[in-house]
C-alpha cells in the first residue's frame, strides 16, 4: 500500500470516516496563531496600500488556505472577490477573460475591465483579483497583473497573487527596482501548531491523537519542516506504516475454510483413506523377522572379520543376543570437533556373552572398524583485508569528524538540507561534486540510516531561504528546505 491510495482496509483499520491527511478535505480550517497576523496584514494592506500583494510559501505551506481565509472574511457587501486557481500554465489571455467574466463585463480587453472597475467603484464596490499558484503565469501574465493592480486615479482592482519563492524574482525582474509589490513570506508551524493540526485533522475523521505517539509526532514535525502539506503527508506514511507492522505481527484468531463443503467432504475421506493404508502396512512390517547382527566368536572368525573388511562376508557366524546394546561414540563429542582437527574414527564395541559350546572364547570382542572416515576436506582460506583494523578507524573517525561539526555549531543557526539517501556513495558524491560548503550526517530513519545532506551555516532562516534560491537548478528541484542546527544536532545525539 502506498500514501498516494486510501484504500478501505486503511479507513476501516483506525476508523476513519474518511482519509484525515488527504490533500483537501472539505469543511476543513485550521489557521494557528501566526498566521492570524499575516490574515490582518492582508486586509490592512488592501485597504491602504496601492500595491500588488504577494503572499510566498513552498508548496503546501497553506498559501490557498490563507487565500480562502481573505475571501471569507472580507465584506461581501463592499467586496466582490475573483478567484483564478490555474491547473496549467496560463497566459494574460485567459486572466483577463475569467476576469471579465467573473465582473460582467462584455469584453475581455484591458480597458474594458478597468471601466467595469471604476463603474464598481462608484457604486462602493471594491474588487478583489486572487491567484493561487500564481507561479504558473506567463511572464505577459504577470505583467498585465501589475497593470490592474496600478489602476488609475479613478479605479483600481486589489491583486493578490499566492505563489512560490521564484515568483519573487519574476516580479523584480518586471519592475526594474519600482517599488510595485509587497511580499509577505508564510512560516512553517512550530511544534504546538503542528501537534494542533494533526489533532484537528483527526477529529474531523472521527479519531483523535492517540493514533500517534510523542515520538511520532516530533518525527512527522521534523520531517515536514513544519510546512501543512508535509506533516499531511508524513503523518499518512507513519498511520500505514504502523498499520503494516501490526498486520504483520497479529496472528490469526480463526482459520477459515476457502474451499465449499462437498470438496472438504471429499478430502476428509482421501485423508481417511490414505491413513488406513499407512497403518495396515504398518502392521504388515511388524511381522516381518528383524534383521540381527552377526559377528564370529572364536579367534578364526574375528580374523575372517579383519579380512572382510576388504569388502567379502563371513559365512560361518552366529546370531548376537538381542538385548545388548550397541555402543557408539555420542554426538555431543563429534559435535564439539574443532573444525581444524578432522574427527578421529572410533571403532563401535559390541558385548557378546559366551555359549557353552565357546567357553574358551573371550567374554568381549572388539570388531575390526569396516570403515575408515574420509579425510576432513580442506578448509577455503580467505585473505584477510589489509590492515582492516585501519579501515574501521578511518570510517568511524570521518562520521565523529562530521557529527563534530555539525555539533559545534550555534543551535540557533540554520543549516540547508538538501536531500536524503540511503546511500552513502550517493551523498559523499554530492558533497565532492558541490565543494566544501556541502555536508552530511548520518541519522536512523524507519530503522535504517538515512544519509543526509545540507548546505552551509546561516546565522538565521531569512538568510537560508535567501540562499536556497541561489542553489543550483538540479537541487532546487529537490525542494531543499531551510532547518536549525538544534534539530541537527539532536538527530545525531539520538544516532549514537
Amino acid at each position: 500500500m502506498t500514501s498516494l491510495s486510501a484504500d478501505d482496509s486503511y479507513l476501516n483499520h483506525y476508523g476513519f470516516s474518511h482519509d484525515p491527511f488527504a490533500a483537501r478535505v472539505p469543511g476543513f480550517k485550521f489557521f494557528p496563531a501566526q498566521r492570524k497576523p499575516v490574515l490582518g496584514q492582508l486586509h490592512h494592506l488592501a485597504r491602504y496600500s496601492q500595491l500588488l500583494l504577494v503572499v510566498t510559501g513552498p508548496e503546501g505551506s497553506g498559501k490557498t488556505l490563507v487565500r480562502q481565509a481573505l475571501v471569507a472574511s472580507s465584506n461581501k457587501q463592499a467586496v466582490q472577490s475573483v478567484v483564478i486557481s490555474p491547473q496549467e500554465t496560463i497566459d494574460s489571455n485567459i486572466v483577463l477573460q475569467q476576469i471579465a467574466q467573473a465582473l460582467g463585463s462584455q469584453h475581455a480587453d484591458f480597458e474594458s475591465i478597468m471601466g467595469q472597475i471604476i463603474q464598481l467603484a462608484l457604486t462602493g464596490q471594491e474588487v478583489y483579483v486572487l491567484v493561487d499558484d500564481a507561479e504558473r503565469l506567463t511572464g505577459a501574465a504577470v505583467e498585465t497583473l501589475l497593470r490592474l493592480a496600478e489602476g488609475n486615479p479613478e479605479g483600481r482592482p486589489h491583486v493578490f497573487l499566492f505563489g512560490e519563492q521564484a515568483l519573487v524574482g519574476r516580479l523584480e525582474a518586471l519592475v526594474e527596482g519600482e517599488e510595485r509589490f509587497h511580499v509577505i513570506a508564510l512560516q512553517p508551524y512550530e511544534e504546538d501548531e503542528t501537534r494542533e493540526y494533526l489533532a484537528l485533522r483527526l477529529e474531523g475523521a472521527g479519531a483523535g491523537l492517540d493514533c500517534f505517539s510523542e515520538e511520532q509526532i516530533l518525527r512527522i514535525h521534523e520531517d515536514a519542516g513544519g510546512w501543512p502539506g508535509a506533516i499531511n503527508q508524513a503523518a499518512r506514511e507513519e498511520l500505514l506504516d504502523a498499520m503494516q507492522h501490526s498486520k504483520g505481527r497479529r496472528k490469526p484468531s480463526g482459520w477459515s475454510l476457502p474451499l465449499p463443503m462437498k470438496h472438504v467432504l471429499a478430502l476428509a475421506a482421501v485423508v481417511c483413506i490414505v491413513v488406513i493404508a499407512l497403518l495396515m502396512r504398518n502392521s504388515d512390517d511388524q511381522s516381518v523377522t528383524p534383521a540381527t547382527t552377526s559377528l564370529p566368536l572364536d579367534v578364526s572368525g574375528a580374523a575372517a572379520g579383519r579380512e572382510g573388511a576388504v569388502g567379502e562376508s563371513t559365512p560361518d557366524v552366529i546370531q548376537s543376543q538381542p538385548d545388548q546394546p550397541i555402543m557408539r561414540e555420542p554426538l555431543a563429542a563429534a559435535g564439539s570437533t574443532e573444525l581444524d582437527e578432522p574427527p578421529v574414527a572410533q571403532e563401535p564395541v559390541i558385548a557378546v556373552e559366551p555359549t557353552p559350546s565357546a567357553v574358551q572364547a573371550p567374554a568381549e570382542v572388539t570388531a575390526p572398524a569396516t570403515v575408515q572416515s574420509p579425510p576432513a576436506e580442506p578448509r577455503p582460506v580467505t585473505e584477510a583485508p589489509q590492515n582492516p583494523v585501519r579501515q574501521v578507524t578511518e570510517k568511524s573517525g570521518a562520521a565523529a569528524s562530521a557529527a563534530s561539526w555539525y555539533t559545534s555549531q550555534p543551535k540557533t543557526n540554520y543549516l540547508i538540507q538538501v536531500l536524503g539517501t540511503r546511500a552513502q556513495s550517493n551523498a559523499k558524491a554530492l558533497v565532492e561534486q558541490h565543494g566544501e560548503s556541502f555536508r552530511y550526517f548520518v541519522k536512523q530513519h524507519e530503522g535504517k540510516p538515512l544519509y543526509v545532506v545540507t548546505h552551509g551555516s546561516f546565522s538565521s532562516r531569512n538568510a537560508a531561504l535567501e540562499a536556497i534560491e541561489a542553489l543550483p537548478a538540479s537541487l532546487r528541484a529537490g525542494k531543499p528546505w531551510a532547518r536549525s542546527f538544534a534539530s541537527v544536532q539532536q538527530e545525531i545525539a539520538q544516532t549514537r
